[in-house]
Order: structure tokens, then sequence, then C-alpha cells
């Protein structure tokens, strides 16, 4: 598989999403990382290649995340929400759609997003670069330490998705078969301890002193 860790990425765009999908693949490439594309390049022809319409791109973007070829990949369109719904469609795929750095982080963090969308009638090409760095900077758990069982319940909620069988859950009264439980609360990260150095003030000779009259 091409991991993540050693900088190997999938991205594929329609025509819709392919000015962002460029702005962001600059961007990424300047810092080393290596770039598989499956979707419209330049040179492209929508009258010619119809299989460059945003869902099949999609589903060619999610049968790479299936067949465990990438560990994650970008996608892109005029909304996210087109390409995103068609890769989704490929088993083992957790694909989502972001608009945001603090949503892209909890979509890797939360949710294991192994394919993230993002739309670029809505997304500007800062934004879009910002976006793509903070989700390739994290995973499933990281930054949230500091909240009890918050990896754990996640990891679980993947887990059940990724074993989840809809005759088997019919069959069950349509309810989920549970791998497990973990309790989950909200909570408020706490404050950094901060500590306070008084350095001794040590008079000169010839220091006058000021008398503070309150």
């Amino acid at each position: 598989m091409k991991t993540v860790k050693d900088k190997f990425l999938l991205v594929g765009a329609d025509f819709a999403g392919y000015p962002l999908k460029e702005a962001v693949c600059e961007h990424l490439r300047k810092k080393g990382w290596k770039i598989t594309d499956v979707g419209v390049v330049a040179g492209s022809d929508p009258d010619k290649d119809t299989d460059l319409m945003f869902h099949r791109i999609g589903l060619r973007i999610g049968s790479l995340i299936a067949e465990g070829e990438f560990e994650r990949a970008l996608a892109f369109c005029g909304t996210g929400m087109g390409i995103h719904i068609a890769a989704s469609k490929c088993p083992h795929v957790h694909a989502g759609v972001v608009e945001s750095v603090p949503a892209a982080l909890r979509a890797i963090t939360g949710n294991g997003v192994n394919v993230l969308a993002m739309g670029a009638f809505y997304v500007a090409p800062q934004m879009g670069c910002d976006i793509a760095d903070a989700y390739l900077g994290a995973s499933l758990g990281s930054g949230y330490e500091w909240w009890h069982n918050f990896y754990e319940f996640h990891k679980l909620a993947i887990d059940e998705l990724e074993a989840f069988n809809y005759e088997e859950y019919k069959a069950n009264g349509f309810k989920v078969k549970h791998l497990g439980d973990y309790p989950l609360k909200l909570e408020t990260k706490p404050e950094p301890k901060r500590e306070v150095v008084v350095k001794p003030v040590v008079k000169k000779p010839g220091d006058s002193e000021v008398k503070v009259i309150r």
C-alpha cells in the first residue's frame, strides 16, 4: 500500500474540480508529495472522454482505496458531494466532504476518512491547500489524547461500519451488531499549566527608591 507516511497520495477531479485540484497538487508537490492523478488532467477533453464524469472518477478513486493500493485520497468536483458519494460505493471507503480546516481535522481524527472531497465552487485555492495540509498531517485520534476514550470510541465506529452487512442488519431487526462499547462524554480540553517565574530584583548602589502612593 502507498501510504501517507511515505508521502504517497491519490487524487482525482472532474472538470469542475480541476482548478482546485491543480492548486492543491502544486502546493503538495512542493512539499515532496508523490501524487497519482486518476481524473481530469491538462488536455483532457470532456467530449471525447466521458469516463471523466464526476461519479466515474469517484468510483475510480474508491476502487484504488478498496483494493488497498493507496491509504488516502483527495477528490474534487464542483461541490465535493457527487464525487464522494460515488467513492463511498466502494468497500472500505470512508469518504467525507469538507470546506474548512477544523472540519478536515475532525474528518480524519474522529472519523478516519480515507477519501476527503472538496468542492471548487465553494473552497478557495489557499483554503484547499490548508485543508490538505491539515488532513494529511493528522491521523485517527491525534490531538485528542486528552479526551478519555476518544480514539477507542471512534475506532469502534469505523470497525462496525467495516463489518456492516445490510442483510444481516435487516435480519437482526435493524439493530447493529455491537463489536464492543466505549463510554464517551463531552469533555473540555484542559488549559495547559503555566509556570510563572518571578526573578528577584537586585538593587544596585545609587539606585533611587520609588514610592508608590495608593
